[in-house]
């Protein structure tokens, strides 16, 4: 699998991607991993955007570098996205480290975002006590 066709799938994702196009990139027991989830299976992890689709409006992927070496490839990525009923937008970067197979599909699929930042801290009282307990462990 090449890097242009990983940078056009995540990029274009949307919410009418389908579970058969799904299928075409992901191993059929793929392995996902984010900060959230763990999960086996092109139909979970296509579950997964779904539910981002239906809990968040416009959310969609920037793809700012994608580097391939052998059967890995690391992507960095910007999502970008507004909560529901928000007009504001919000995002973060993360990088997808990406496993291909023999068979050149996603056999493995882990992101890598700061969670505590990108998500908790936008929630007022967990994120006054993060920001807090960031201040004092911080080096001053």
């Amino acid at each position: 699998m090449n890097t242009q066709t990983i940078k056009t799938f995540f990029e274009t994702l949307n919410k009418d991607t389908t579970l058969l196009a799904f299928a075409k990139i992901y191993a059929r027991d793929v392995y996902f991993k984010d900060p959230f989830n763990q999960t086996h299976g092109v139909p979970a992890v296509y579950e997964i955007f779904q539910e981002m689709y239906a809990k968040l409006d416009t959310p969609r992927f920037e793809i700012l570098e994608c580097i391939s070496e052998g059967k890995v490839c690391y992507v960095k990525w910007r999502f970008i996205f507004c909560f529901k009923g928000k007009s504001e937008e919000q995002g973060f970067e993360g990088v997808s480290r990406l496993t291909i197979d023999a068979e050149d599909k996603i056999v493995s699929h882990i992101d890598y975002w700061d969670a505590a930042e990108q998500v908790y801290e936008k929630i007022p009282l967990i994120g006054s006590i993060l920001r807090f307990l960031k201040r004092k462990i911080a080096k001053r």
